[in-house]
């Protein structure tokens, strides 16, 4: 077995954990993988916490590390009665002070210890593989000294400075309130140490010297068709950054997600000119209709006027040759200078159908729109800078033409929320890069919200399968 270790934990840690681990808890007896969940906490600390509590939600841990103990058991449990392996998959765990402030926080981090390559039962040669995959394809350990996964959670959660007032919700059924449920963030994390993470960095492209991660074999650039084991590092960097355009092209997921997905995601939908049909991501606003279907189709206007004016950006009623230019149309607005509610009302006053907003500054994938009015009805969306120049250079060319650019603001029913228009799920490529976030997770778009998003929302359940989730399809298309 040919084989590279790449550890994402420091010595320090790795010493604690060996010094500690004497406890450890496994799947529940039948489960088709066994999960031991190792304590590498000191004394009093963490899983060793001796605080006096009582029991919640099904966890009937009478100590805050016994319930602490219990909550990892039962993500272990949720995926150990999923997956198959023949060998026990070990989870170093430590309660940690990670990094926090008063509104915000780390919630706790997981991943593969080592990653191999060319072993006997590899699928693919030549690719790298996360230590618990490798041992189940192996059929044995590569390294009995080593845990499989090594996994740190935010032992300080709720105290003041640390996302004040929100604590770990400890019970085991969910009903975690506005607390944050420990169970969903365990599952979450655990998927990543199990494989569901790129060992490639998407940030610069490279592979661990010069091998594909197995994630290289499906992860693929739409625009381009090319999966990432056959790009360049540069390619790869350049399609870590295309939101809408990252793509799964693992047949298990793909197959699967028609029975979890919903049908309908909104997007703002051109028709003509056939330059710049397609569809495009879009930012929804809090204040007006919500976007529907059939939707509003029409045709999209640019706005005239000298460059920052408040005719330009509708930051003022618009004058007669503006408003006979978006009156029964969909009205094309650039960001800036007064706010979202502003733009939409005097577009709706001049009578448009609805209102597209060029975003002023680089990155994808639009945010939404922000204010309230309830005096506006008709529907607003943002579309990227990128986007924006588009559509603004297929309008420049309308009058040399004669042709116009139509669209619909609406929901594409043709679309699965979190899917793209082939029926691939999609992978969360934003920009900038976001480190530990970028590749590694499905696109915030999926609705029914799913567990391997970048971020845990609190309507989550325990579930890794359909028809809830998508996350252990994913691991199967990868060698589960």
């Amino acid at each position: 077995m040919t084989a590279l270790a790449r550890s994402k934990i420091g010595p320090h840690a790795l010493r604690a954990g060996v010094a500690a681990a004497a406890l450890a808890v496994s799947a529940a007896a039948g489960a088709a993988a066994t999960i031991t969940i190792v304590n590498g906490d000191p004394a009093g600390v963490g899983f060793n916490d001796a605080t006096p509590v009582a029991p919640v939600g099904g966890n009937a841990g009478l100590t805050l590390g016994a319930q602490r103990l219990n909550a990892f058991q039962a993500a272990a449990s949720k995926w150990g009665a999923t997956l198959t392996s023949s060998v026990t998959i070990r989870v170093l765990a430590t309660w940690e002070a990670l990094s926090c402030n008063a509104s915000s926080a780390v919630l706790g981090s997981a991943g593969a210890t080592q990653v191999y390559r060319d072993f006997t039962g590899a699928p693919h040669g030549g690719t790298w593989y996360g230590k618990a995959q490798t041992s189940k394809l192996y059929g044995a350990d590569p390294d009995p000294s080593t845990a499989d996964l090594r996994a740190r959670f935010n032992v300080n959660l709720g105290n003041a400075g640390c996302l004040t007032g929100t604590f770990w919700y400890l019970g085991l059924d969910g009903n975690h309130g506005s607390n944050i449920d420990l169970v969903t963030v365990l599952t979450h994390e655990f998927a990543h140490g199990l494989g569901f993470q790129t060992y490639t960095n998407g940030s610069t492209g490279a592979q661990i010297s010069g091998f594909p991660s197995v994630w290289d074999w499906y992860l693929t650039d739409s625009t381009s068709g090319k999966l990432w084991k056959d790009m360049s590092d540069a390619e790869r960097a350049a399609s870590s950054l295309k939101n809408g355009k990252l793509v799964w092209a693992g047949s298990t997921v793909n197959t699967a997600l028609g029975g979890v997905l919903q049908a309908g995601t909104p997007l703002l939908t051109v028709s003509t000119p056939a330059s710049v049909a397609g569809v495009y991501a879009v930012g929804t606003a809090s204040f007006g209709p919500a976007l529907g279907s059939p939707g509003v189709t029409g045709e999209v206007m640019p706005l005239t006027g000298a460059a920052g004016s408040n005719q330009l950006l509708a930051c003022e009623a618009l004058n007669a040759a503006n408003k006979a230019a978006v009156m029964g149309k969909i009205a094309l607005i650039d960001r800036g200078t007064c706010g979202f509610t502003v733009k939409v009302k005097n577009a709706q006053v001049a009578g448009a159908l609805g209102v597209i907003i060029a975003d002023n500054a680089a990155g994808s994938p639009p945010p939404g729109l922000g204010g309230t009015d309830a005096t506006i009805v008709i529907p607003a969306v943002r579309i990227t800078q990128a986007d924006g120049a588009t559509l603004k250079a297929a309008l420049a060319t309308r009058s040399r033409t004669r042709s116009g650019l139509f669209a619909n603001l609406g929901l594409n029913m043709a679309v699965r929320a979190g899917a793209d228009p082939a029926g691939r799920m999609l992978m969360y490529a934003p920009n900038p890069y976001q480190g530990g976030s970028s590749v590694s997770h499905f696109d915030v778009s999926a609705f029914p919200n799913q567990l391997m998003e970048p971020s845990i929302n609190g309507d989550l359940t325990h579930e890794v399968t359909p028809p809830n989730d998508l996350s252990f399809p994913l691991l199967q298309d990868i060698g589960w």
